[in-house]
Parts: structure tokens; sequence; C-alpha cells
């Protein structure tokens, strides 16, 4: 479950040196905008930390190989340097340690040297070249836009020497997750500065989070169909991390439709060193299914809203269409049942959705939505408040589906839905933009996995959480809006009369105004005085 100061650390503001990053970054935009250089600085952050990890191994070896202890120790001082020298270039002594093989044109020693060259365009392109050749995992994913005449090369300079002094790719700060943060950081900003195309790649930090300890997936399959950079993923092996949970019980399975964005997911979660099945390609995840027999134990994802041109007019007999066909004009209702259909037996399914799908009866969807409700698979449905995301100031839901409500570790909760109105949660981070802190997510969570503990039969909270019967969402004609549902906020009795109240209150601005009144007439001499009457 969330805790109240859980998020403190998590926020990835408090490394302290991301601001400085992204203001030398901000110098390459020049003629490109936020979708062209987000690969340039992504790629470059990605190319320090593989070989920072690559040169920490190579002192392992030196260290290894200078100890007299050591089982490889060689006597000899010329026959230990020679052998020395054989290890250091052995790409299995790399590899062997799942640290990525970097080849001397992709060495940060000779990016840096060639940094002030106005070549160093080229030189970046090629070392990204050379290392998808060394590294098959990573073939077609790194950026080779580095030599791009819009790229101001000096600006590109300067950021190489700041990148410089950070040690990303080292033990300590792969323990304390130091790229990824910086990674998660530049993913947010990129997405703020580029409006509604950016949410198509970053959903944000509180919201996967939300999503994941709502959930909470210790083990099993974790599938994603349209994973974006990958946020789902990560925040689930974080939440594993944080639970003293073991990630090799957590396989990871995803599909991206858009090119671009499927590779920075790759390339977000190679520096996380999670592995992951996304394919061997991007892929529309309703044409071209890469996962057509998975089953997952975990669902989270958050689809575009509202897609109007999806192609549902070339699926009209799909096998996923169990609850009715969705619109071919919008197709919130094909993921919804894409989802369902990729579910477990006793899987669970999280999922973000424009508010519209809670109550919209256009095309079909109310009569999906009440054969969901009959199926009993609508488990919790949360209304979230607006200006969480970047991509769309319109306020969202989120879903909650199961394949079974008594599943083992929940009491029977069968029949019952719990609706959560959340709108009045989270603060204002900018003017624009709200986030949910722990506190606001242990309150969601924690009324969420009591009412799965204690089998739907719980306190409810008037204004907060409800936990209604089918019957009584039949009788709302299976709108799923927790509203309708959660009642209105108990209001504290005014043992004050109203007349009594109305008495004070106007002797309290009489007052004011006479306050005022002199404060006026002082204001007035003071000007006089000085030469300036009013």
């Amino acid at each position: 479950m969330a805790t109240k100061n859980s998020d403190k650390s998590e926020r990835t503001g408090s490394l302290g040196f991301e601001d400085k990053l992204w203001a030398a970054a901000d110098l390459l935009r020049n003629n490109m905008d936020p979708a062209e250089y987000k690969h340039v600085v992504l790629g470059l952050l990605f190319l320090k930390y593989i070989e920072d990890a690559f040169e920490e191994r190579r002192d392992a070896i030196r260290a290894a190989l200078a100890d007299p202890k050591h089982p490889d120790y060689v006597k000899d001082a010329k026959a230990r340097t020679a052998e020395l020298d054989g290890l250091l270039e052995d790409r299995d002594e790399y590899t062997a340690e799942n640290i990525f093989w970097v080849p001397e044109p992709a060495r940060w020693t000779h990016i840096r040297a060639e940094a002030k060259q106005p070549t160093i365009g080229k030189t970046l392109d090629d070392a990204m070249d050379a290392i998808e050749k060394e590294n098959p995992p990573l073939k077609g994913v790194l950026p080779k836009v580095y030599a791009l005449p819009n790229l101001d090369k000096h600006a590109l300079g300067s950021l190489i020497d700041l990148v410089s002094a950070i040690g990303l790719g080292t033990q300590e700060h792969r323990d304390k997750d130091t790229l990824g943060r910086v990674y998660e950081y530049f993913l947010s900003k990129f997405a703020s500065q580029e409006g509604r195309g950016g949410g198509e790649f970053y959903t944000p930090a509180s919201v996967v989070r939300l999503l994941v300890e709502m959930l909470e997936p210790y083990k099993g399959r974790v599938y994603d169909p349209c994973c974006g950079s990958g946020g789902m993923f990560v925040q689930s092996l974080k939440f594993i991390d944080a639970h003293n949970g073991q990630r090799k019980q957590l396989t990871v399975y995803g599909q991206e439709s858009n090119r671009t964005t499927w590779r920075m997911a790759r390339m977000n979660l190679a520096i996380r060193g999670i592995e992951a099945n996304l394919g061997q390609k991007h892929a529309d995840s309703f044409h071209e299914d890469l996962h057509p027999d998975l089953r997952a134990d975990f669902i989270l994802a958050n689809p575009p809203f509202n897609i109007s041109q999806w192609g549902g007019e070339r699926l009209a007999n799909d096998v996923r269409w169990k609850y009715g066909p969705p619109p071919a004009g919008n197709a919130n209702f094909g993921w919804v049942q894409h989802f369902v259909h990729h579910l477990a037996p006793n899987g669970t399914a999280g999922f973000v959705l424009a508010n519209g799908s809670m109550s919209s009866m256009q095309s079909g969807e109310g009569e999906i939505r009440r054969r969901l409700v009959e199926a009993d698979l609508v488990d919790c449905i949360v209304a979230c408040p607006g200006q969480l995301f970047y991509a769309t100031q319109i306020p969202v839901c989120l879903w909650f589906l199961t394949r079974s409500k008594t599943a083992a570790g929940h009491r029977d909760r069968r029949g019952q839905t719990l609706f959560i109105d959340a709108r009045r949660l989270g603060r204002m981070e900018t003017r624009v933009h709200r986030v949910l802190d722990g506190e606001d997510l242990a309150k969601v969570t924690d009324a969420y996995h009591s009412w799965r503990t204690q089998g739907g039969r719980q306190d409810d909270v008037a204004g907060f959480c409800k936990s209604a019967t089918r019957e009584e969402i039949a009788a709302h004609d299976f709108v799923l809006t927790p509203g309708r549902y959660v009642g209105a906020e108990d209001v504290e009795e005014d043992a004050e009369g109203f007349a009594e109240k109305m008495e004070r209150l106007t002797a309290e601005l009489s007052a004011q105004m006479a306050t005022g009144a002199t404060l006026d007439a002082q204001i007035r001499e003071s000007l006089g005085g000085l030469g300036y009457g009013v």
C-alpha cells in the first residue's frame, strides 16, 4: 500500500542536478521542437550510463588481477599486464555480468575528447551504430540524430561536458536508480513541453503509482498493450523492490504502436536492467496482437483516449468483442475488451480512461458497460481530479476489472463494486498540473484494499467511497460515475442559528469597513502632504 511519506523520496526532483541538466539540454532546441530533441538528450544519457557501468566493470577486473589473494593472480608482472590487457578487451567479461559491451569508438573518453569539434555529431552517431552492432538487444533502438544540421554542435558539446560530471552507471547510482530518475524527470519535462502529444509516451508518475499500488503486482505476468515509454513496468518493479520482493517473480510483456516510442521504452527498460518482451517490432495491438496467447495476471495501461481512427470497422467479428462490438468511432471499449481478453482466470486489470466511458450511452457503449457489470468484472471505479495529465486537462477515471472476486487472499465480494470519488485530492504542482502525493495515494489504496479484504462489507464514507450492489448499479442504468453512489460529504452541523450568525457577520463587516475608511483618510492625508491631493 502507499505510505504517506513515501512519495518524497520517489520524486525525481530530489537528486539536485536535473534542473541544470534540463537547462543545458534546452540550449539544444534552437530550431528543433521537443519531439525531436528529446531523442538527442535521452540517447546521450543512455550512452553515459552504459559507459559508466562498463568502466566500473573494468575497474573490478583490474582490482581482481592486482590482488595476490585472487585465484587468477599472476606473479610475473609482464605476464600479468598481458593478461590484464586481454581481459579488459574480452567481451564476455562484461556480458556475463549483464554489462553492455562498449566498443572503443563509443567510449566516453573518446566522445569527451571530441566534444568541442564540429564533427561531434557524426562521432556520436557512429558511437550509437557501434554499440548496436555489438549488442543485438539494442539493434534499431538508439538514436542517430546528432549530425543533423539544425542541432547546435556547440550546445551539444556543453551538454556532454555537463553529463561527464555525473556518474550514472556506477553501482552506487544504479542502487539509487539515478539515471532512471533523471530519465523519468526528462520524460515528464518533454511531455509538459509537447502538450497533447507528450501524453502519448508518458503517464504522470503519481497516476502510475496509484494503479500499481492498487493492483500490488508482486509476482506473475504483467502486460501493457499500449506501453508508451514503459512507465507501468518501471513502477511495478519499484513496487516489488520497495516491498522486499524478487524481480524474477515478475515477467513483463508489452506492445507499442509508435516506433519512436517503442524505442524509448526499450531504452528506458534497458537502463534499469528490466528484461521485457515488447515484441520484435512496434505494432498496433488491435490489428497485430504480438502476444495473442498471453493471459496476464496483471494488466496496467493508459490507452489513448477517445481515438476515432482505430480501424474498428475492420474488426467487426473479432473474438475479443465478447461483450459487444465497440463503436467504430471510439476505441475506448475496444481497449477495455482487449484487456479482458488477455486476463488470466484470477487476473486483475487497472487502466486509465476518459470520464465519458463511465456514462456514455452512444453507439452501444452503454450496452457493453451493462454486460461487463452483469458479468461481475467491474471491481472498482475511481474518479480522479482534473489536470493530472500533460496531454489533456480533462479529468479521467481509473477502472479496475477482475475475473475473480473470490481469489485467494480476498473475501467474497461477488456482485459488488467499489466506487471512489477522488476528485478533491491532489495539489497543484504548477499552475496547470496537479499531482497526487503519498497521503492521497494512501487514502485511495487503503480504501480499496480494506474493501477487498472485508469482502465488500465496510463502512462507506459519504462523499468519498461506497460499495454498491449490481442491483443499485442497474437502478442507475449501469452508469458508473462514482458521484452517483458516494453521495455528498457529511458536513458538521453548525450550532449557530442563522439570525445570530448574520448579526455577528454584519458586525464584523461594519468594523472592517470603518477600519478601511480610517486607512483611506490616512493615505489621503499623507499624499496631500507630498503635494499629491486625492
